[in-house]
């Protein structure tokens, strides 16, 4: 309960932070997309900086959360930053949530609940494969890459490139976790020494500016329901494969639970997806340009 009560925290710390950033990247110079530059024009802001407090306040949450459960518990869980984002959202549009609303919601909350009861997430033994382990994290980080280099070069269609810049940093997010939750076990084997001495948390902060980059240059680019929801459901999946692929949990396999996991999972994309649409996120502003592109000729 523990876990649950603190990864459900932060989420909540998540999901009102990004609509904050989202409020203020809109606002950046487009010069400065997927450039460090961008988060140097938006550290002047009160606004994105009162949300990124509240980021780093759900990722520590979020710490802890990994450092005492499994990732294939806390992960789904995390997904539902997107509830309290757009309740947060709700109250500034004063858009009522109607019947796309309300099924985003209980798909979500559904899918989490199907997936952790018919899974039942548990720890096991990490994998000492080390090979297997540099493979999957190689190929969740080259695909955010690939999705990345893609979105920059594509530059017309707005939605197209927000929604694969939410995919690489919810992929990222995913791994960071991951790692994360590494770094929590070097940190009760050996305390202080063995943490600093070890590379995961150099990583950590690498892949947290790339995210971040990432983030605030989907934000600042479209609305917020075309990055927020891709990145919401990208995060999960990552976490879950770093997890059940060599941080040793394990999951149900009998043919039902499996059927129910992947409908859980489903369900909770579904959600995501029928969220992030909702006429309650806000529209933000977009370029110019792109606003003009989306409009019916």
């Amino acid at each position: 309960m523990t876990v649950i009560l603190l990864a459900l925290g932060a989420a909540c710390c998540l999901g009102l932070g990004f609509v904050l950033q989202q409020a203020a990247a809109q606002h950046a110079p487009m010069k400065d997309y997927l450039s460090l530059r961008l988060l140097l024009d938006l550290v002047r802001m009160p606004l994105w900086v009162a949300g990124i407090g509240l980021m780093v306040v759900g990722m520590a949450l979020g710490a802890v959360a990994l450092g005492m459960g499994d990732i294939t518990l806390v992960e789904p869980l995390l997904a539902t930053n997107l509830l309290f984002a757009m309740a947060l959202s709700r109250r500034l549009t004063r858009q009522r949530l109607g019947r796309t609303g309300w099924a985003g919601l209980w798909l979500l909350a559904g899918g989490v609940t199907a997936f952790i009861v018919a899974g039942r997430p548990r720890g096991g033994q990490r994998s000492t494969d080390h090979l297997w382990q540099w493979l999957i994290m190689g190929v969740v980080l080259g695909i955010a890459l690939t999705l990345a280099a893609v979105a920059k070069r594509e530059r017309v269609h707005v939605s197209l490139e927000a929604a694969l810049l939410g995919v690489a940093a919810g992929l990222i997010y995913g791994l960071q976790d991951a790692l994360t939750r590494i770094s929590g076990e070097h940190f009760g084997q050996g305390g202080w020494s063995a943490l600093l001495t070890s590379w995961q948390p150099y990583a950590i902060v690498v892949l947290g500016v790339l995210a971040l980059v990432m983030v605030q240059s989907a934000f600042e680019s479209a609305p917020l329901r075309l990055s927020l929801p891709a990145l919401t459901a990208a995060q999960p999946l990552a976490g879950i494969l770093c997890g059940v692929g060599f941080l040793g949990d394990q999951l149900r396999v009998t043919p039902g639970a499996l059927a129910w996991e992947v409908a859980g999972i489903a369900a909770v994309v579904a959600g995501i997806v029928l969220i992030g649409t909702h006429p309650a996120m806000p529209p933000g502003a977009g370029r110019p340009e792109d606003v003009r592109a989306m409009q019916p000729h």
